[in-house]
C-alpha cells in the first residue's frame, strides 16, 4: 500500500508542478474556446499557441527547448461542433510569416534530424544520383521521444469532441505570424471545410 501511495503522489506532482514534464505522461490542453488566439470555421473552433518561450516548452517537453534547435512547436486544439465526424487524415498546416513567407509543418518523425532555419538542410555529401539531395541523419537532442509523443495524431474527430497536439516548424517565432489550416473534411461526404487562419499573437 505504501508503494502505491507514493506512486500516486509522484504522478500527481508531475501535473501539479509547473515545468515538470514527462514525455510518457499525456499532455493536457485546455478547451479550444478558452484560448485567445482562435477561429471558428463552419462550427469547428481551432485554437493555436506558439510555444516560443522556455516557460511554455518546459510544460510539454521538459528540459529540452525545441526553439534552441530551430524548431517552433505550435499547439493546435480543435473542437468539432459540426454535428458530423471530421476526417483529419488530410490536415495540412503552414506557418505564415508577417511578410507572407510560408513554412510547411515538419513531420514529427523528422524533427530529431532537422537542422533549423538558416542552416543547410542536407549533408555535405550532395545529391543522391538519380534522386533528391540526402537529408542529414545526425540526430539532435530532440530525439528523446517527446516530440512524437506530443504530436497531433487525431485521424477522425467525432461531433462534440476535441483533439489537440503539436505541429513543428523549422522557423523562428515572429510577432504577427499566423497558422494556416486546410484539409479538414466531413468523413461521410468528403466535403472539405473552409480554411482557417489563426493569429499566433495579439
Amino acid at each position: 500500500m505504501k508503494r502505491s501511495f507514493n506512486g500516486t503522489i509522484v504522478a500527481a506532482l508531475a501535473f501539479a508542478i509547473p515545468g515538470f514534464a514527462d514525455k510518457d505522461a499525456p499532455f493536457k490542453a485546455n478547451p479550444a474556446a478558452s484560448y485567445p488566439n482562435k477561429q471558428t470555421v463552419e462550427k469547428v473552433t481551432l485554437a493555436a499557441v506558439a510555444y516560443d518561450a522556455e516557460t511554455l516548452t518546459r510544460t510539454a517537453f521538459g528540459k529540452v527547448n525545441p526553439n534552441r534547435y530551430g524548431i517552433l512547436p505550435i499547439l493546435l486544439v480543435m473542437h468539432n461542433g459540426t454535428g458530423k465526424t471530421l476526417d483529419l487524415t488530410g490536415l495540412r498546416l503552414e506557418y505564415v510569416t508577417p511578410r507572407g513567407g510560408r513554412v510547411a509543418a515538419t513531420p514529427a518523425a523528422e524533427v530529431p534530424y532537422a537542422q533549423g532555419p538558416g542552416r543547410p538542410k542536407y549533408d555535405a555529401g550532395g545529391p543522391i544520383p538519380g534522386g533528391g539531395p540526402r537529408i542529414s541523419r545526425k540526430k539532435n537532442p530532440l530525439a528523446d521521444g517527446s516530440i512524437e509523443v506530443r504530436a497531433f495524431a487525431a485521424r477522425l474527430l467525432p461531433d462534440g469532441q476535441e483533439a489537440s497536439g503539436f505541429f513543428y516548424f523549422e522557423a523562428g517565432f515572429q510577432p504577427g505570424a499566423q497558422l494556416y489550416v486546410t484539409g479538414m473534411r466531413e468523413a461521410g461526404s468528403g466535403k472539405e471545410l473552409f480554411y482557417a487562419e489563426i493569429p499566433l499573437s495579439q
